[in-house]
């Protein structure tokens, strides 16, 4: 087994005891409660963009920095991370 596949998160690091869908529910909620009456524009887009780039640097430094192992994590090929990587400046 890889050392990346039996790295255990840092004891700093506080899992919520929440699934992440609800923190995702909550965190709109509170943005749509933020926009005091206004329409979002792009809800999309603006929500995919700030929550992929953050996934990827974090995925990409769980796997130490493997591609391969990245986009296996992330389920997607590693032609789509590096693609996605560029997009978001996040290949050296």
């Amino acid at each position: 087994m890889s050392r990346a596949r039996s790295r255990k998160p840092e004891s700093k690091i506080h899992v919520s005891q929440k699934p992440l869908c609800d923190l995702t529910e909550e965190a709109l909620s509170s943005y749509f409660e933020s926009l005091n009456g206004h329409q979002p524009n792009a809800l999309y887009e603006l929500v995919i963009g700030e929550v992929e780039k953050p996934l990827l640097r974090t995925v990409l430094d769980y796997a130490e920095g493997n591609q391969s192992l990245a986009a296996d994590i992330l389920g997607i090929n590693r032609g789509t991370l590096r693609k996605k990587l560029r997009q978001h400046g996040l290949l050296n």
